[in-house]
């Protein structure tokens, strides 16, 4: 087969022969949908025919038999059997699984025979907005970890992406920041590597507080930090020169985090609110001759029927501020017009916090009637929820403060490798290997935590449980990668090889099915913005991989030399599977664990 070549479903092969079936025995009946999904019956079940029945005023038992009867006599279906008042009951042909899965095996481009969707456009995605000068904690987790997620996913379904960091760069605090800096020169030094992360986050942090402590007791600072604020939005040098040496020290410190979260993250990417700074006099222009906003009270206000204060009155989003002030809401507005007017958008996707979505449903209707978004460009929010602690409440340290996400992760990794290290000795691994290891679990397991939860649901963070060898966890799927690599290590002579002539076992067949549903899954999931089905996806194939175990041994020297083959050749094509998905959500799959 080609390099790259897609390889139809079993499903969708089997429900346009349904469709074709259909069409040939009930003409009257125009297009129809053979209704068809998987079944504990039989493979599939196939229930449009009861709707045709009604409409055609016919038996569903008799129509059944037309559709059965006009189905291609082919090596497909092995057998099919009207159930009930008219279903379908289908069971197909060991052969066919088999055959599907060597072409999607055969697939030299690493894609597993997965589609690439031709008609594709451009997807912004804004994900992972840290703030500069201010620790990482736990709340930019799920930002990072889905956006990172969905960036993999749909640029393997063959969107064209691009990555947007909307850094918070820009403000009022700068003021009090750069007049401390420019007050207290050399600063913002600090000792070690210059590209040391954590040393640059303590130096930003001890110049904020000395800055915060100055500003709330010297009201004289205080008033020289907000003509400094006035400095910086008219662009002056020094002003500007000294605010570059807090965005660059942030940055070293910003990649440090996302490189334990094993996240690449592009400097060109990183545009903040900072980078629309020169469009929010025009876009503010533009909504007041066009009408969308108006001013009240002094302030450039945009209003809604819908959106209404406790005292009944309509609460407006507010462009700019009666002071001559830009509120989020003009760099949203300007964002949205950079990404549609000049990178040419289809879709921007926000991933941000749920507790955002007023706002955000604000800002795109304000876009919709300016004419910025329309029929061909759509905004889309992935809002996701909090992150609790075991006691179901938001995650905070015993004191009460926001958790730092660097301190989190660590945490995970030491958990991990405590956990990888207790298996180390029977498996044979250096202490480098512990250590890469215990670093790929610990990482995988928050990531896979958080992702499998839907996005819009809050959820438990608790370590013990995510790195645990049995349920729902990362560690679970890396463990049943590295078992196939194992059984692949130890095949010897053997070699993994397709073999449509064998009838396959029960626990065979269930995981053939399950691995062909593969690009199907990942087309749900790219179009709903929906990563923890893929993470659903991925724990179900782990376990047929189990129930596969337990029912077929795969190295017996009872078994042919044509079923080692071809057991060979379903848990490595398990492998591959496992290992494409898990990086598509991000996550690393060790040989050997």
């Amino acid at each position: 087969m080609p390099e790259h070549g897609s390889v139809p479903s079993l499903a969708s092969t089997l429900q346009q022969q349904l469709a074709d079936a259909l069409t040939a025995a009930l003409p009257d009946a125009g297009t129809a949908d053979p209704l068809l999904r998987r079944s504990d019956r039989a493979d599939f079940q196939a229930n449009g025919i009861l709707a045709l029945a009604k409409k055609l005023k016919g038996n569903p038992r008799e129509l059944a038999g037309r559709v059965t009867a006009a189905l291609p006599a082919g090596e497909l279906i092995q057998d099919i059997e009207v159930s009930g008042p008219g279903f379908l009951n289908i069971t197909l042909a060991d052969r066919a699984i088999v055959e599907t899965l060597a072409a999607r095996a055969a697939d030299t481009g690493g894609r597993l025979g997965v589609p690439v969707d031709a008609a594709a456009g451009t997807t912004v995605i804004d994900y992972a907005q840290p703030n500069v000068a201010k620790e990482m904690h736990v709340g930019h987790l799920r930002s990072a970890v889905i956006g990172d997620a969905m960036v993999r996913i749909l640029e393997f379904t063959g969107e064209s992406v691009v990555r947007r960091h909307h850094i918070g760069d820009w403000g009022t605090q700068f003021g009090m920041l750069i007049q401390y800096l420019i007050e207290h020169p050399g600063a913002l030094k600090h000792e070690g590597d210059a590209a040391d992360g954590e040393a640059a986050m303590s130096t930003l942090n001890r110049v904020y507080k000395a800055s915060r402590a100055l500003f709330d007791s010297d009201e004289e600072f205080k008033a020289r930090s907000r003509d400094r604020v006035v400095a910086l939005q008219a662009g002056d040098p020094e002003t500007l020169e000294l605010w570059q040496g807090f965005v660059d020290e942030s940055k070293i410190y910003f990649h440090s985090v996302f490189d334990k979260l094993d996240m690449e993250v592009r400097d060109p990417d990183i545009v903040g609110e900072s980078g629309y700074n020169d469009m929010l006099e025009e876009t503010c222009r533009i909504l007041e001759e066009t009408g969308v906003a108006v001013r009240s009270e002094g302030a450039l206000c945009v209003f809604f029927d819908d959106v209404l204060g406790p005292d009944g009155n309509k609460v407006p989003l507010i462009v700019k501020k009666t002071n001559g002030g830009y509120g989020y809401a003009a760099t949203d507005l300007s964002a949205i017009r950079d990404r549609v007017q000049n990178l040419k958008a289809d879709t921007l996707l926000y991933v941000v916090d749920a507790r955002q979505s007023l706002h955000f449903k604000m800002v795109f209707e304000t876009a919709r009637r300016a004419g910025w978004l329309n029929e061909d460009v759509q905004a889309v929010q992935l809002a996701f929820g909090t992150v609790l602690g075991k006691d179901g409440k938001p995650f905070k340290t015993r004191e009460g403060e926001t958790v730092r996400l660097e301190d989190l992760l660590d945490e995970a990794v030491s958990r991990a490798t405590a956990v990888v290290r207790e298996k180390a000795e029977k498996v044979g691994l250096s202490e480098d290997e512990i250590v890469e290891n215990g670093r790929y679990v610990g990482i995988g397991a928050v990531k896979y935590a958080d992702l499998s939860t839907s996005a819009v649901r809050d959820y438990k963070f608790d370590l013990d449980q995510m790195v645990s060898l049995h349920g729902d966890t990362s560690v679970y799927l890396q463990y049943a990668y590295a078992r196939i690599q194992s059984i692949l290590r130890k095949a010897g002579d053997a070699v993994p090889a397709a073999h449509p002539e064998l009838a396959l076992a029960p626990a065979e067949r269930a995981l053939g099915l399950h691995l062909d549903q593969f690009g199907e899954v990942l087309s749900e999931v790219a179009s709903g913005y929906e990563p923890h089905k893929l993470a659903a996806y991925l724990y179900q194939l782990a376990s047929h991989l189990t129930t596969f175990y337990d029912q077929c041994q795969v190295l017996s020297p009872d078994n042919a030399p044509e079923v080692v083959e071809n057991r060979l050749f379903l848990v490595d094509l398990t492998a591959r599977t496992l290992h494409r998905g898990m990086e598509l959500l991000g996550i690393r799959t060790p040989e050997r664990l």
